[in-house]
């Protein structure tokens, strides 16, 4: 079945984001302009042999502009710079926790080998400051200059707008009960709470927003139904969400919640959370007290905290999510030629998802590359493909290829474009094109 997708589907944001500070050193930790330590030492790296770009983050995002730009500039010199020293994927998380793919499939990927594959430099630090002024990167490995900065830090979760506001709060329902869409380590906690669940209430909450990868948490939740009726489990999963209706693929969710998991799951449209108490297992809601035997609490989410602490965050009428203050076709910093923000940590109205982030990134590559050489390119459209399984025996699977389109006279994306599809007929083919995807995406950022 196709089915085109029309413009009251599509998400917009609107805002309610504090005003960042411009220009000046930042450190983390700190909004502030002015400077607040001096640069301690260079990091050890070989000088550059031409402009240097320094990419920050290793995700789908970053991992493709590093690869790209030099494909697209061989005269860059590009530095990937990573906290993580390991890596594993977000998308295909949900795979994992039904036994459809091992962890390897996940993990099996080396920063080293892109690094070397594709002619870069993978330095494994933390941010810790910048300076716009002389185009400094701070680290904890010590400072990189640069002549082009890509910032593609992903998102962090915002537990306020879910009624958490203690900290001490928060710090142990993350530890506790994860939203898994953030961390490796969060996708091995909830693996452990799907594969040893003994039965009971298992919560999904869904977040209001445009939150990282809109489908996954329902397709969260067919696999761990798929693992309650495998194991003859007496459990139900309840899904609560903020939204009046499932976000995106909502017929084939809904076919697959009838059809294959009737007395299993519960879905529960509009309804946020405004509470819970981890200790006690209880979940408020505007209308309802929920209790859980186990979760995975997904708040909303922001930009990452690095794009706030480095001072580079959007004004209140761009963004309610803290993202970045960035141009909506070129990706640009508002005020600054030389840094730019990709991923799921800019505000533009695109899905915060794994093929949407590559293909743009495909696309400010070749930005930067235009802009090294003193040229301009028109604006590309991201792509959004997205498989969800929905069934685990057999693999079957529902997805979505959508575009966007720009206003260049109001300088906003409008929605989807005409070409945009659903597929919602689920079947094996899509499911087995769900690895096929994910190979993919992996090939692209890892290998040559």
């Amino acid at each position: 079945m196709t089915q085109q997708l029309d413009r009251r589907n599509f998400l917009k944001l609107s805002g309610a984001a504090l005003a960042a500070g411009s220009g000046g050193a930042v450190t983390v930790g700190q909004a502030s302009a002015a400077p607040a330590v001096q640069a301690s030492r260079m990091a050890d790296l070989p000088k550059a042999k031409g402009p240097r770009l320094v990419v920050v983050g290793g995700g789908t995002s970053g991992l493709t502009v590093a690869k790209y730009a030099k494909k697209e500039n061989p005269d860059f010199d590009v530095v990937l710079v990573e906290r993580r020293d390991m890596y594993s994927s977000c998308f295909s998380s949900n795979l994992w926790y039904a036994g459809l793919i091992n962890l390897e499939f996940l993990a099996n990927h080396s920063f080293l080998d892109a690094a070397v594959n594709n002619h870069y430099i993978y330095f494994n630090a933390t941010v810790t400051g910048l300076d716009r002024d002389s185009k400094t990167l701070l680290t904890s490995q010590g400072d990189i200059r640069y002549d082009f900065l890509v910032l593609a830090p992903g998102i962090s979760y915002d537990y306020e707008k879910i009624g958490v506001d203690d900290v001490g709060v928060q710090t142990d329902l993350h530890l506790r009960y994860p939203g898994g869409f953030v961390s490796p380590t969060e996708h091995i906690t909830i693996h452990h709470k799907v594969r040893e669940f003994e039965g009971g209430t298992f919560i999904q909450t869904v977040p209001s927003g445009n939150y990282r990868c809109l489908p996954a948490p329902y397709e969260r939740a067919c696999m761990i139904a798929a693992m309650i009726k495998k194991n003859k489990l007496k459990g139900k999963v309840i899904i609560l969400d903020a939204n009046p209706e499932i976000t995106i693929k909502a017929e084939g969710f809904h076919s697959a919640f009838d059809e294959l998991y009737k007395d299993i799951i519960e879905y529960v449209p509009q309804m946020a959370v405004k509470g819970v108490d981890p200790y006690k297992r209880k979940i408020e809601t505007d209308f309802d007290t929920y209790d859980f035997d186990d979760a995975a609490i997904y708040p909303n989410v922001r930009a990452s905290t690095l794009i706030e602490h480095l001072g580079l965050m959007a004004p209140s009428t761009k963004s309610n999510q803290k993202e970045a203050n960035i141009d909506t076709r070129f990706y640009q910093y508002v005020d600054d030629p030389h840094v730019y923000v990709s991923g799921d940590s800019r505000p533009h109205p695109y899905s915060k998802s794994a093929n949407t982030s590559n293909t743009e990134a495909h696309y400010v590559a070749k930005v930067l590359a235009a802009r090294a050489a003193g040229k301009e390119i028109s604006w590309q459209s991201p792509e959004t493909i997205c498989y969800s399984v929905v069934n685990a025996d057999p693999m079957q699977a529902i997805s979505v290829d959508a575009h966007y389109v720009y206003d260049p006279e109001k300088d906003v994306i409008t929605g989807f474009s005409d070409d945009t599809k659903v597929y919602l007929d689920r079947d094996e083919a899509k499911g087995q094109g769900a690895l096929e995807w994910a190979r993919g995406l992996y090939r692209d950022m890892f290998k040559a």
